[in-house]
């Protein structure tokens, strides 16, 4: 399951450029509901063991460490609920986004912040967000400025990605879409700091950046393709 994407090009043209790290889960439409899949998962993947207080959490792990009952995702959206339960703000909710919601009311004054490390150098930048994970670890830093800090990153990391872009192609447009766009401080962030560096941004007005949008971008993409056809 793709998230996190960096896709450059045009309608009918569009290329994968860059991506987040992929990590395995285990619960399937589950993990939207309960956060603490998501924070043991990418704990797990960084040889942390968090989530023992949970009554789940050997069978969980098991089906985990067996790679045919996981799927794999880059999502954000993911890592944000993942961010949630670490942070102890919560970790099962009532509505796919809760867990997101409640990252973002948690997080102070948004700092200046380094982008994400890559790994490898592949053709397709793949994003690490370990430090993410380390720094959400970190209970001697205060709530707000942890949840804070995680969106200050990924704004830093959006920056990098739209620069490394520009400077192959010359890009100067950058279109910000996703759910996680749904979320202020992260998309704020993002704007001033992509606006400061040159770059046309591109958000949402009339269709929604969450999945409420996607039939109409394929319809957008397929009529592309007919016409270059």
């Amino acid at each position: 399951l793709w998230g996190g994407e960096t896709l450059a090009g045009s309608p009918g043209h569009w290329r994968r450029v860059g991506t987040f790290r992929p990590f395995r889960l285990v619960g399937g439409d589950r993990v939207a509901f309960e956060p603490w899949r998501s924070a043991c998962s990418i704990c797990w993947e960084l040889g942390i063991d968090w989530g023992r207080h949970r009554p789940e959490f050997t069978d969980m792990q098991r089906a985990w460490q067996d790679a045919s009952s996981t799927q794999r995702t880059s999502s954000v959206g993911r890592l944000f609920d993942a961010a949630a339960a670490l942070l102890g703000l919560v970790e099962s909710v009532t509505y796919d986004g809760q867990a997101p919601a409640l990252v973002e009311c948690a997080a102070g004054a948004v700092p200046d912040r380094s982008p994400l490390p890559l790994l490898g150098n592949a053709e397709i930048r793949i994003i690490d967000w370990a430090p993410l994970v380390l720094g959400l670890l970190n209970e001697e830093t205060p709530v707000r400025e942890r949840a804070a800090a995680f969106h200050a990153t990924l704004a830093a990391t959006i920056l990098a990605e739209a620069q490394h872009q520009r400077s192959i192609d010359g890009t100067s447009s950058v279109g910000l879409t996703g759910g996680v766009f749904q979320n202020r401080p992260l998309t704020e962030r993002a704007v001033a700091l992509l606006e400061s560096d040159g770059f046309e941004i591109v958000l949402h007005e009339r269709i929604p950046p969450n999945d409420g949008g996607l039939s109409f971008g394929q319809a957008v993409e397929f009529a592309a393709k007919s016409t270059a056809a």
